[in-house]
């Protein structure tokens, strides 16, 4: 009696067509839903900044209310020295007893949920983390609301895509949306928010995931003017007028930042090592950055909370000199010893105030005016910092309005970009990831299995067995020598697969007994076997290797089913050679060629 092998349960569905993308009609459920967590992100975004104003009147001048204040106008004081303290002791007790997610400025834990957790974030998360930086910005840090709206906005995305079956990537799509759209809410930027979810947070390009982000970020922005008012947050309507060399200026003013980017990086970590070796239970630490930061705010009371007026003055001109040096030197201080204590707060606001300053004063000895330049600052150093320049350049003229500004923009931000990435393997967002222990890389590239084909790389040598094999002789070919492959075809007097016999099908036969008459012919199927083709991608051939745990696949023409070649998981393994010779490989193209021609001949013994 003829038997089947069956190991085609489980395969992967045949990918159809190759195509650009990979998108299919799923992604319109992802849009749909993505309008939803978009509003739910805009509506956090609203609450997160009416809770930081109401700690903010509490905290500082006795009363309720929700309305934005500075606290340039506080009062300097024992009272400005304890508040930042108390409030980092409150939200060290929220970390110890509610979730230790809520420490850091959100953006590397977003990150960490995204590739290690699933896309899953916890439901206390949602809550924990809006409320701790209330009260952290509240109560006098100096942080942003985008670090904690991305992790709020994102944690509710991924509450909501866990309420229905949907994949990881789908959560993280959800997930990235909901980041997107609270950013979009606080700032009115929707494209630099989605430029953002591309070079920081999804980690793909695939209409699967921008679809669904863009829909949340527009969604969001719709909602703005209603929540927050219409228009851009910083409105500057100054056009550059740069003498020649303007452009070289502003790659300067993008270095400066790009330095001023690393030195960050490093005290900030630097200052976390000095934390790691106190005496005290890390609960403690965020009361004593707290310390830091009131001591600070008695010498410069504007270096306090998120300074959304003190961008406004350095895009308005409403500043000077001896200011802008104390700005920069304390909010630098305090900042960096704030967040390395693992309090809560963003960081792309103080970013932006920290860029914006020394690009301000560097605009007092170029061209152009200080204010101008102090744009230019905050996009370099937010770019730089993030290793997100895009997003740098866009975040500004959104903000602004002013889209005059995108050449001298570009200029900086990459600059600033070139000089952090070379200066610092990692960013600030992701070096805390890195000392957990998990390596992110960013960089994007084509995958090589799917630009190559099978006939690339396949055997075309193939050992086979004849169909007419008996089966003793079978079990004799596979057991006489531990060198064999585990599989090999099984092919017809054509050439064409009957099927596929492993040294697992042999032992059994030879375990049973009852195969002494049979042939080959037999005992295997075409039908059962997994074959790939010589038009195939490699993805696929990839994808079909694990899903049938087989370590070698018979190419078959498909049109006769004739064995043309075989691929091997070491075959595979080849590709990760040629790209890195692809990457290391610098002659130049024209001596190469003439060299070889110049062997050729003297192999030929003709004359050079």
């Amino acid at each position: 009696m003829r038997q089947t092998l069956d190991i085609t349960g489980g395969l992967p569905r045949p990918r159809g067509k190759p195509g650009d993308f990979t998108a299919d009609r799923r992604v319109l459920v992802l849009i749909g839903m993505a309008l939803v967590v978009g509003s739910l992100g805009a509506g956090a975004a609203w609450v997160l900044l009416k809770l930081i104003a109401l700690v903010t009147n509490l905290v500082w001048f006795g009363h309720v209310s929700t309305e934005n204040v500075s606290l340039a106008n506080a009062h300097p004081g024992l009272w400005m020295v304890l508040a930042p303290a108390l409030g980092g002791l409150v939200i060290g007790l929220m970390a110890r007893f509610g979730s230790e997610k809520i420490r850091g400025h959100g953006i590397p834990e977003a990150i960490e949920a995204i590739l290690i957790g699933g896309s899953r974030m916890q439901p206390k998360v949602a809550i924990l983390k809006p409320l701790s930086s209330a009260v952290s910005i509240g109560s006098g840090g100096p942080f942003g609301a985008e670090g904690p709206i991305i992790m709020t906005g994102g944690a509710i995305g991924s509450i909501f895509a866990q309420c229905f079956h949907l994949t990881a990537a789908e959560r993280k799509t959800l997930l990235v949306a909901g980041a997107a759209a609270g950013m979009t809410a606080i700032f009115g930027t929707p494209i630099a928010a989605v430029l953002l979810a591309v070079e920081l947070l999804l980690f793909e390009w695939k209409p699967r995931s921008f679809l669904p982000v863009v829909t949340g970020a527009v969604i969001s922005a719709a909602w703005r003017p209603l929540l927050f008012g219409a228009g851009p947050l910083f409105p500057f309507a100054e056009r550059p007028d740069l003498p020649w060399w303007g452009l070289a200026a502003a790659i300067g003013v993008g270095v400066v930042a790009g330095l001023q980017s690393g030195l960050m990086t490093r005290l900030l970590y630097a200052i976390e090592d000095l934390f790691d070796h106190l005496p005290v239970h890390w609960m403690w630490w965020p009361m004593l950055g707290g310390l830091v930061v009131g001591l600070g705010g008695l010498i410069d009371p504007r270096a306090l909370g998120v300074g959304y007026d003190v961008i406004a003055d350095l895009l308005s001109g409403h500043m000077v000199r001896d200011e802008a040096i104390r700005l920069l030197l304390v909010k630098s201080a305090i900042w960096v010893i704030a967040l390395s204590s693992g309090t809560s707060g963003g960081v792309l606001a103080p970013l932006l105030i920290l860029g914006g300053t020394a690009g301000w004063m560097e605009g007092l000895v170029l061209p152009g005016g200080a204010s101008f330049w102090a744009l230019v600052g905050m996009a370099a150093m937010m770019g730089g910092t993030m290793r997100s320049p895009l997003t740098g350049v866009m975040f500004a003229i959104e903000l602004t309005g002013n889209i005059d500004m995108l050449l001298p923009l570009l200029a900086a931000t990459g600059a600033a970009h070139a000089v952090t990435v070379l200066l610092l393997k990692r960013s600030i967002l992701t070096e805390k990831i890195a000392r957990r222990g998990q390596h992110i890389t960013r960089e994007y590239a084509i995958d090589p299995f799917e630009l190559m084909r099978t006939a690339d790389v396949m055997v075309t040598k193939v050992d086979t067995l004849p169909v007419d094999m008996p089966i003793d002789e079978a079990v004799t070919f596979f057991t006489s020598d531990q060198r064999r492959h585990k599989s090999y075809p099984v092919v017809a007097a054509d050439g064409r697969l009957t099927g596929m016999v492993t040294r697992a099908d042999v032992l059994r036969w030879r375990t049973e007994g009852d195969h002494h008459a049979a042939t080959l012919d037999d005992v295997v199927s075409d039908t059962s076997a997994v074959v790939a083709h010589p038009d195939d991608v490699l993805g696929r051939v990839a994808d079909l290797m694990v899903a049938s745990d087989l370590g070698r696949l018979p190419v078959v023409d498909r049109a006769s089913h004739r064995v043309v070649g075989l691929v091997a998981r070491k075959d595979l393994l080849r590709i990760r050679a040629v790209v890195n010779a692809q990457e290391e490989d610098r002659s130049a193209y024209f001596l190469r060629e003439k060299a070889l021609v110049r062997e050729a001949r003297i192999a030929e013994g003709q004359p050079l």
